[in-house]
């Protein structure tokens, strides 16, 4: 096989949605395996939707993927610039090319009279297309002298270069996923390929440049297989070897029908980008999988099984397995149904595969952050062991493990109603006195002698604990109590054991 050269050709047009992610994911995987190199060209043809940032924030998301690339501005290559806009004079050359081949030719027809040609169109329930039946009666070099088409373009007349769709042509075609795909010329339009303000269009720039940058294959998302047709016919009026392609099924929303989008993210409450975006305009904020409390792993292996199975059961993998096991022969024809619970799953698996002292850190951090807590690095992994198995998210180990640093301000009015009962705080008075006598301070000792106390007495353990558990939490969740009294120390639970007893034993 030829040498394996990839490219990811973003447009800046606002932020990376994840559909685009897993496009730069397959890319990348595929190069990988098979030895080639993975290129990021940016595509900013269309200024007109230029957003400002969205460059800058589509590299930071890749690079927080942990997607590198072997060539792009930032790092270097022989075949750059790697951003389009960059690369302007080029584009004319081979404009001028394909109408010099009688393959393209000058249109004239401004957005105005092409607007009145659709409406009329719709007028009579048809589709105006700009093609072999309707371009010999409209304003082009077609149906105009050279001397006049001269004179136009010399006067500064604003024109486009149009590809000449061949007529009643049957163009074959081959997708690595999809198999043999045939396409009559007749249902295509002329697209635009270039226009009198020296920018070629998406579909002209991005031949040349996937030509000249030497690209193997074209892995990209399904929505642009119907621009298939036309992108094998410039490579054929060039006299180009063509790539091969590979069009991705499409990410599909949770619900319902259609593709995944912002909408879904918003309404559902779960990010569609990597990364948070504010849009420089509104200002509004979208939610990221980083900010999210994602890890980049785990939002990585999510996204290469939307779509794409490695044909055994297992679902957890590092980024050098997916290499090793990836293949467009387990890529699906259909689109995949993006699972939100599948997702923060797959965030689990990843947080309890950290060892205690990782997510120490990282809660620690948060602590720092969100609560102004500064606490100490060895108790919080202590804490972190207990605790990080029943969340999805280090942000949610607050709620698992509050009490670890701050006593109860308030008790559960559900537990109290459910727990508490006529004898606790008599039962809470003896455990305090039990708890008071331990001088082994240490979990395990701990969990012996309150065990031991209860069996002896006959006083039954859920009582014991339910109460215990209240006092030491203020509600009804959280480990092991010998766990919960081992942290916090003796000191810090016959206190709050105390406060406990004197807030909830209101006697009549």
């Amino acid at each position: 096989m030829k040498e394996v050269r990839v490219r990811f050709a973003p447009s800046p047009t606002g932020p990376l949605h994840i559909g685009g992610v897993r496009t730069a994911l397959y890319n990348y995987l595929f190069a990988k395996k098979n030895g080639g190199k993975m290129l990021l060209r940016i595509e900013d043809t269309d200024q007109t939707r230029f957003v400002p940032g969205a460059e800058d924030y589509i590299i930071k998301s890749l690079d927080w993927c942990g997607i590198k690339f072997d060539e792009s501005d930032i790092v270097g290559g022989p075949y750059g610039p790697y951003k389009q806009s960059n690369r302007k004079p080029l584009y004319k050359q081979y404009s001028d090319e394909l109408i010099a081949k009688g393959h393209a030719y000058y249109a004239f027809d401004t957005a105005e009279e092409l607007d009145n040609l659709r409406k009329e169109a719709e007028a009579q329930k048809k589709t105006f297309i700009y093609n072999a039946e309707t371009r010999q009666e409209l304003r082009n070099s077609l149906t105009m002298t050279k001397e006049d088409v001269d004179a136009l373009i010399a006067n500064g007349t604003p024109y486009t270069v149009r590809f000449m769709m061949p007529e009643n042509y049957v163009v074959e075609m081959h997708d690595i996923i999809r198999g043999d795909i045939k396409v009559n010329t007749n249902t295509l339009d002329d697209k635009v390929l270039f226009k009198s303000d020296g920018m070629p269009t998406y579909h002209l720039a991005n031949i040349v440049d996937d030509h000249l940058m030497k690209i193997s294959h074209v892995i990209r998302g399904e929505e642009w297989l119907p621009s298939m047709p036309l992108h094998v016919l410039l490579y054929q009026a060039f006299g180009w070897e063509a790539p091969e392609f590979a069009h991705l099924p499409l990410l599909l929303k949770p619900d319902g029908n259609g593709k995944l989008s912002k909408r879904d993210g918003d309404r559902l409450g779960f990010p569609v980008f990597p990364m948070q975006w504010e849009n420089p305009e509104t200002h509004e904020i979208s939610s990221g999988y980083k900010q999210s409390g994602y890890y980049a792993e785990a939002f990585i292996n999510m996204l290469a099984l939307l779509g794409w199975n490695p044909g055994t059961e297992q679902e957890i993998f590092s980024m050098d397995e997916l290499i090793q096991a990836f293949s467009f022969d387990h890529c699906s024809k259909s689109g995949a149904r993006f699972n939100v619970e599948k997702a923060k799953w797959f965030n689990h698996e990843y947080l309890m595969r950290r060892s205690s002292e990782e997510v120490g850190k990282e809660y620690q951090e948060w602590l720092k952050t969100e609560k102004n807590i500064d606490a100490d690095i060895q108790y919080v992994t202590k804490v972190a062991a207990l605790v990080k198995d029943r969340v999805n998210f280090v942000k949610e180990m607050w709620d698992q493990s509050f009490f670890f640093f701050e006593e109860p301000t308030t008790y559960d009015e559900v537990t109290v109603k459910k727990r508490w009962k006529e004898n606790s705080a008599d039962l809470m008075c003896q455990a305090s006195e039990v708890i008071r006598n331990i001088d082994d301070f240490s979990a395990e000792n701990i969990d012996k002698v309150l065990n031991e106390w209860i069996t002896s007495n006959e006083l039954g353990m859920g009582p014991v604990m339910n109460g215990l558990r209240l006092m030491l939490v203020g509600a009804g969740k959280g480990p092991h109590i010998h766990e919960i009294l081992g942290l916090i120390g003796k000191d810090e639970a016959l206190k709050r054991i105390e406060k406990g007893i004197k807030t909830l034993d209101v006697r009549p």
